[in-house]
């Protein structure tokens, strides 16, 4: 059975306990990224005067945001990777037959 870890990170300059059954450095990577995105927004002008709901949903946005073109990155990739298969596949299945063609060849010149 996993392990269930704790890890304390600093998210927006507030000490946060993390928990999950990931590893402390994921944990820490995860709180590593989330500031990477609250810093990101708080160079846009007037965000500082935003209220703090409004803050935290432009934040859950951007995470969002990232996270589907991730996702369709991710499947894109995959179906590529799909493809290139289905191409070897019929690489190969070329080349067996290319590969009978010529000892038929053979038998038949001799």
């Amino acid at each position: 059975m996993a392990v269930k870890n704790t890890a304390q990170v600093v998210i927006g300059g507030k000490i946060v306990t993390l928990g999950g059954y990931e590893s402390q450095e994921y944990l820490q990577k995860v709180a590593t990224y989330m500031n990477g995105k609250i810093d990101e927004l708080s160079t846009l002008p007037g965000y500082s005067r935003l209220p703090m709901e409004t803050k935290h949903t432009l934040l859950s946005l951007n995470i969002s945001d990232d996270y589907f073109k991730a996702k369709k990155l991710a499947e894109s990739l995959e179906q590529d990777l799909q493809q290139k298969d289905q191409e070897m596949y019929d690489l190969k299945h070329e080349l067996v037959s290319l590969r009978m063609q010529i000892e038929e060849l053979k038998k038949k010149q001799k």
